[in-house]
């Protein structure tokens, strides 16, 4: 098969399996319903307190947005491994690079495109609500944080592609990062405030803030979940390449 079809044959998989596209739309309408419900109700009280850091808080629902990117990546891959798929899809595409080339591509792809939208919405509409507190897109950093975020998203929905292919397991993949990036992140962070700062997610947010603290920097933390991304993409090739369908 050409790189075309095969890449073609993965998007019709995502689109025809209701968990993975529900999903990556569900990237797009948590972060954004929640921002809307935030932001209308305590939005513009919150500005008033000292510690308020506008342009970050204004990307407070992409905590939750990036739960459904992790659910994308992981139900993407994870279809694989229900009934036998995985021994069909390698039987038509046998070359293994190929077809994990393409998966990766094509679940990247939504994903950042995805991102990207929500991460421009979300900022947006929260602004709407902030009246005399609202910052524009002129804002210092508030395309740079748009654009970032959109490419955060992206990068955690490939570090639970990645895992997924290595543990063969979606409900594992979903029971270590989901509580990874509501708790433990938080309480490491607490212990020990340089690791954390090296942590996916702690790392990937650094470009959502104005003036970053700390060690890294907006992109040099998105370039550190991009090595995490990247680490668990080639566990994952390692492992389809290595093990049996």
């Amino acid at each position: 098969m050409s790189t075309t079809a095969v890449l073609h044959s993965e998007w019709i998989k995502i689109k025809s399996v209701r968990a993975s596209l529900g999903s990556l739309i569900s990237v797009f309408v948590a972060t954004v319903a929640i921002t809307v419900l935030a932001f209308a109700t305590v939005g513009e009280a919150e500005s008033d307190n000292a510690d308020f850091e506008p342009l970050f808080g204004a990307f407070y629902a992409l905590n939750f947005g990036q739960i459904a990117a992790i659910s994308f990546g992981t139900t993407a891959m994870s279809s694989e491994y229900v009934n036998g798929a995985l021994r069909i899809s390698l039987s038509a595409v046998p070359r293994r690079g190929l077809f994990y080339g393409a998966k990766v591509a094509v679940v990247g792809a939504l994903a950042l495109a995805t991102g990207i939208v929500t991460s421009f919405a979300a900022f947006l509409s929260g602004q709407a609500f902030m009246g005399d507190a609202a910052i524009g897109l002129g804002h210092d950093g508030a395309v740079r944080a748009c654009v970032g975020g959109g490419i955060y998203l992206a990068l955690m929905a490939l570090l639970a592609a990645g895992l997924t292919m290595v543990l063969r397991s979606g409900v594992a993949v979903l029971s270590i990062l989901i509580p990874f990036t509501l708790i433990v992140s938080f309480v490491v962070g607490d212990i020990a405030t340089g690791v954390a700062a090296y942590l996916p997610d702690r790392a990937g947010q650094q470009v959502l803030h104005e003036d970053p603290t700390g060690t890294l920097g907006p992109w040099a933390g998105l370039a550190v979940s991009a090595a995490w991304a990247a680490a668990a993409l080639l566990a994952g090739w390692w492992a389809v390449r290595r093990r049996d369908a």
